[in-house]
């Protein structure tokens, strides 16, 4: 994953601060630990980026999430659909649980995307 390091791609993919992208941005690197996985580090440590630039700033990615659970849905309809050859129904309740079992990793990756939206790498990043 090295080969991506300075791109947004490394940060969204490791949930790296987007900036430096030295440090995790969450207390807990697995998203299926459900105790901790909203919990974030106030600050990076490496360059001081604040994660929580203000107030209910992850409300934004409530629509990074929609649009990827928009698109996780519709291939696992069309693959349970058309290549595995399910019905309807059948197809329905498939993507209905694949959606409960890719929650926490949804939430994970808006939130990522969200913030490498608004921040951008920076490889002279200060060490605080």
């Amino acid at each position: 994953m090295d080969l991506f390091k300075g791109t947004k791609i490394y940060s969204i993919v490791t949930g790296t601060c987007p900036v430096c992208q030295e440090e995790s941005m969450y207390v807990e690197n697995n998203p299926y630990k459900l105790s901790s996985i909203f919990k974030m580090h106030e600050r990076c440590k490496n360059c001081g980026l604040k994660y929580v630039i203000e107030p209910s700033f992850f409300f934004g990615a409530m629509y990074v999430s929609y649009g990827l659970n928009v698109g996780i849905a519709i291939i696992t309809f069309l693959i349970s659909y058309l290549i595995v050859g399910l019905s309807v129904l059948e197809s329905f309740f498939a993507l209905i649980g694949m959606l409960i079992i890719l929650i926490p990793v949804v939430l994970r990756l808006s939130r990522n995307i969200w913030i490498n939206i608004f921040k951008k790498y920076n490889k002279n990043a200060k060490q605080v």
